[in-house]
């Protein structure tokens, strides 16, 4: 079970809440956690102990602060509207900023995990933020119009194969201007590891998260000090 923190964003100094949780044995490393569209939710928190569990020190910026101070949306027509207006209202560098906080929060290795406009945001983070070992992004919109924002630390990008949102058209040229980055698609649709998702997939959800451990290890994850 984490605690909320406050953060001040180094793109604007506005302070935002975090939810913050700590390993209870070795540590691994830091990890920022990126919400998707409907806020720092118990489905993120869930993933954030998880995270913790497995020996990282998690950070999750509630980016939507601005919009409103800590934004949670309902997964419904009402809450989709919301969480797009929230995420229109939320420019990437501002974005970037609060990440930076994050990052600058922890002590290394960090490491990055986010999921849908996290997932976005992930492939931003790891062209445009300092500090970062490694990234995994999770069925992120937006990514193939942002091919020119060349990633800086390894990164691993995870999609359904029948994600509505995110169609195959849109995931293949990632592909083809970095052919060196792994490309992972799976048998499931968008949300594929939010667990309160009709999209939600035991499978999917599984190996991908396997996938991430793997490369955080790779990316000098090793246990090291206990957490504090």
């Amino acid at each position: 079970m984490g605690v909320t923190i406050s953060l001040k964003s180094r793109h604007d100094g506005f302070e935002f809440s975090a939810y913050r949780a700590k390993p209870t044995d070795a540590r691994r490393g830091g990890l920022v956690v990126m919400q998707e569209i409907f806020g720092v939710t118990a489905d993120m928190r869930e993933i954030c102990d998880a995270y913790a569990a497995d020996g990282y020190e998690v950070i999750a910026p509630s980016v939507f602060d601005r919009v409103q101070p800590g934004f949670l949306a309902e997964v419904n027509e009402a809450g989709y509207a919301a969480g797009r207006a929230a995420s229109a209202a939320s420019p990437i560098d501002q974005v970037m900023g609060d990440v930076q906080a994050c990052i600058d929060a922890l002590s290394g290795p960090v490491f990055y995990v986010g999921y849908c406009f996290g997932g976005f945001m992930g492939w931003m983070a790891a062209s445009r933020c300092k500090g970062l070992s490694a990234v995994s992004g999770y069925y992120g919109r937006r990514i193939a119009e942002h091919l020119a924002d060349k990633p800086a630390c390894p990164i691993i990008l995870h999609f359904g194969k029948q994600d509505p949102h995110i169609p195959m058209s849109e995931v293949e040229p990632i592909s083809e201007a970095y052919p060196d980055i792994p490309v992972y698609l799976y048998e499931a649709g968008h949300g594929f590891c939010r667990r309160s998702s009709k999209d939600y997939d035991a499978e999917s959800d599984r190996l991908s998260r396997l996938r991430t451990l793997q490369l955080f290890h790779r990316s000098g994850g090793a246990k090291g000090e206990m957490g504090g």
